[in-house]
């Protein structure tokens, strides 16, 4: 393929699994800015949305391995297809959910369906890129997940200004995503077989032997950069959903801020965190991703020590706006790192396990450090983040000399 064409497919599937990024996660978090009108809805507590939350984030950890293995042994736009449309079905359903339990079965609708998205999105990006600007594409695709995060809140701030409902925001969340999803399907069914699909075309109808699924299973199980990754994502998803949920407590009540100052500064911080994601993919291109993991994970451990001190009220501006953006600075690097050592027919599931380790750390980390800060205060919650900081530049330093120096300095995989 030449270096235009190469250049072209780049820039649609980049395009396209970032769109997908962003409908999938404003479907993660629908529910987040409405949970109060949800809940007195249904005359329920706010847990038990929390609840259903769960049950999501549960399905999307339980379904990580089979879209990964279904990625790589038939389709992997097939998957991103299954996701879209079944993630879609459980967001509308959920818009018009008529009970509590209702909401429980929307809610595992869609969690099935989001797990699909990143053992799709992970394997097309590698498959479409070059070696020279794949941190970039990583970051782009991380971009996109953040600003899904940001939609529902925007959603729901406008639905309450005129007056509408929590179905409204979900709804309207709900109508976006199945518009992307229309225009995705085609696009995704035009790609070509090299970058839609890991195996070759006439493998696709035999049906893979319980004994070859265990020993690809065993085969991730026993890779020690996968699992080293996997625990990594683990700590630094624990790390950013604290920052993310936790970080207006700590600046009005260890800097005695006004609410509304910092949830300003709050706001500024994430979108810092989008720079910096940016800024991140074309360093791990230039630099490389062991650097520039470290000197993420480095400012991670640097910055949650001094703001859980409260030692420096002076540069709380500038130590607040990177804050959570150490971590998603490190983002394409860590990306960049599991695609390097990971065989090229083994991504989706490479990925899933990754994914595996963020979603156990979303799901463990807000109502632990909760509990942190209500039994021994908010600084000493955020002392944890800067020992999580230490602990992701220790493990990275670890996998750079102890896995395959591939991740360091690699040789790029044939069909780079």
């Amino acid at each position: 393929m030449s270096e235009s064409n190469l250049g072209t497919l780049s820039t649609r599937v980049i395009g396209l699994v970032s769109g997908s990024h962003v409908v999938h996660h404003a479907y993660i978090v629908a529910l987040a800015p409405v949970l109060g009108a949800i809940a007195t809805e249904f005359d329920v507590s706010i847990a038990a949305v929390g609840l259903a939350i769960g049950v999501q984030g549960a399905l999307i950890t339980l379904f990580q391995l089979p879209f990964g293995y279904l990625s790589d042994t038939r389709s992997r736009t097939t998957v991103l297809a299954l996701s879209l449309v079944l993630a879609t079905a459980g967001i509308t359903t959920t818009a018009f959910a008529p009970s509590y339990y209702w909401l429980l079965a929307s809610q595992a609708l869609l969690g099935i369906g989001i797990a699909g998205h990143h053992p799709a999105h992970y394997p097309l990006l590698a498959a479409a890129t070059s070696e020279s600007n794949r941190g970039r594409a990583y970051s782009l695709h991380a971009l996109g997940g953040s600003l899904g995060f940001a939609v529902p809140y925007a959603v729901a701030s406008g639905a309450t200004m005129l007056g509408f409902g929590w179905r409204w925001t979900i709804g309207f969340v709900a109508v976006a995503g199945a518009a992307y999803t229309l225009v995705a399907l085609p696009l995704a069914q035009r790609l070509p077989a090299s970058v839609a699909r890991a195996a070759p075309e006439s493998t696709l109808t035999e049906r893979p032997s319980l004994s070859s699924v265990r020993q690809s299973l065993r085969n991730l199980v026993s890779s020690t950069g996968l699992m080293g990754l996997a625990l990594l994502s683990f700590l630094t998803s624990a790390a950013a959903w604290c920052i993310r949920t936790y970080s207006p407590q700590l600046l009005t009540g260890g800097y005695s801020l006004t609410p509304e100052t910092a949830n300003l500064l709050v706001s500024a911080m994430l979108v810092t965190e989008a720079g910096l994601i940016l800024l991140g993919g074309s360093l791990t291109d230039r630099v490389g991703p062991g650097t520039v993991a470290l000197v993420g994970y480095a400012g991670l451990a640097l910055i949650a020590a001094l703001l859980a001190g409260t030692w420096a009220p002076l540069l709380l501006l500038v130590l607040v706006l990177p804050f959570s953006g150490t971590i998603s600075i490190s983002r394409p690097a860590r990306s960049t790192l599991a695609d390097r050592i990971s065989a090229r027919d083994e991504l989706g599931k490479s990925f899933a396990v990754v994914t595996i380790g963020i979603s156990l750390g979303s799901a463990i980390a807000p109502p632990v450090f909760g509990v942190l800060i209500d039994l021994s205060g908010v600084g000493v919650a955020f002392g944890v983040v800067s020992v999580l900081g230490v602990l992701s530049f220790g493990l990275t330093t670890w996998l750079l000399n102890h896995v395959d120096g591939s991740a360091r300095s690699p040789t790029p995989a044939s069909g780079d």
